[in-house]
């Protein structure tokens, strides 16, 4: 646990000392969020969001970018120094490689659609192509992603079940390649939907993934506990920066990123229902907004008067840091509830 823990605290001084620059970098080549009219999934002016985010207009975005980059290479330079240290890599599955394949491909594919999004907005922010990738072709993409890594998870690491506290396992079989899809798909962009206040993601991600780590490290997967300690240094140096008032936003890059790798983790662990717990402030995040749409789609009216929940609570006079510590106080209390659900099943 010694080496873990040093690895943590080596990622948050690494990514510390890299922000300040990178942010000044950022300001100088004007990667930043714009300040134009925003439109929703059915191509309508979203003016409370406009009205409640134009403050936020200027701050650079792409510091997933970033932790993206050095997380990657931090995982990979620690396992020559666990070999050099004898320090055995243990995994719950016999094909580790794969495993690994399957974590860094979620991290870093899903960056690559986030950061082509990020490019378009920023570069192309007079043209029809502000709003970065059109909502069906990136939610394609992200299916075809989900798709290969259930499959993978599916036929080489060999997961083809989910574990339902008080009911017992089920058997999916081949179809566990299209639920695991779904569930990788619907965290990536609950991530992203979340992340619309300063701290607000990120900070919940760092509670949800001590717990994850809790787990990693009781059931002995040096792999996934490596990766998790040395995400979550970097998580906290961002954070510090990335609370109110913010200096620097994640950027799609990361969202997307982050929300996938984080699902990706908790089907690795095989504690998919506590992933739901665990994560389930993401959850009730895209739940809201998904409602939301259904019912202006099919009812034609609002179910409220705003969405994502975050934003709502916004117009109904809650401070943006309010919303964000009470978050994080109902992120912890979920984060012991699934880990209780983890060890008791």
């Amino acid at each position: 646990m010694g080496f873990f823990l040093g690895l943590l605290l080596a990622s948050f001084l690494i990514n510390a000392i890299a922000l300040i620059p990178f942010i000044h970098i950022l300001y100088k080549l004007k990667i930043q969020r714009q300040n134009q009219k925003t439109k929703d999934a059915f191509n309508v002016p979203t003016p409370i969001f406009d009205t409640l985010n134009r403050k936020k207009a200027g701050i650079p975005i792409g510091g997933g970018l970033l932790i993206i980059t050095t997380t990657t290479l931090i995982f990979l330079l620690a396992f020559p120094i666990l070999y050099y240290f004898w320090i055995p890599i243990t995994s719950i599955y016999s094909n580790k490689a794969a495993e690994l394949k399957v974590l860094l491909f979620g991290f870093i594919s899903f960056g690559l659609i986030g950061l082509y999004d990020d490019i378009k907005k920023v570069f192309f922010g007079k043209s029809e192509s502000f709003f970065g990738l059109r909502l069906r072709h990136k939610l394609i993409l992200e299916i075809i992603l989900s798709l290969l890594i259930g499959f993978w998870l599916f036929s080489e690491v060999k997961i083809e079940i989910i574990n339902i506290p008080f009911l017992g396992v089920f058997h999916l079989g081949i179809f566990y390649i299209f639920f695991a899809a779904f569930v990788v798909t619907a965290f990536a962009n609950a991530f992203n939907i979340t992340d619309g206040l300063d701290g607000l993601a990120t900070g919940i991600l760092m509670i949800a993934l001590s717990a994850f780590w809790v787990i990693s490290h009781s059931i002995l997967d040096t792999a996934l506990s490596l990766f998790i300690a040395i995400w979550l240094g970097g998580i906290i140096a961002f954070l510090y920066f990335n609370i109110y008032p913010a200096r620097i936003f994640l950027g799609d890059v990361g969202a997307l990123s982050f929300g996938a790798t984080f699902a990706v983790i908790g089907l690795l662990l095989g504690k998919t229902f506590s992933l739901l717990i665990i994560g389930g402030l993401f959850v009730a995040e895209i739940l809201s907004s998904l409602l939301q749409l259904l019912s202006k789609k099919y009812r034609g009216k609002k179910l409220m008067k705003v969405a994502p929940l975050h934003l709502w609570l916004q117009t109904r006079g809650w401070h943006e840091s309010t919303i964000v510590f009470r978050a994080y106080l109902a992120s912890i209390i979920l984060a012991l509830f699934g880990l209780w659900l983890a060890f008791i099943t």
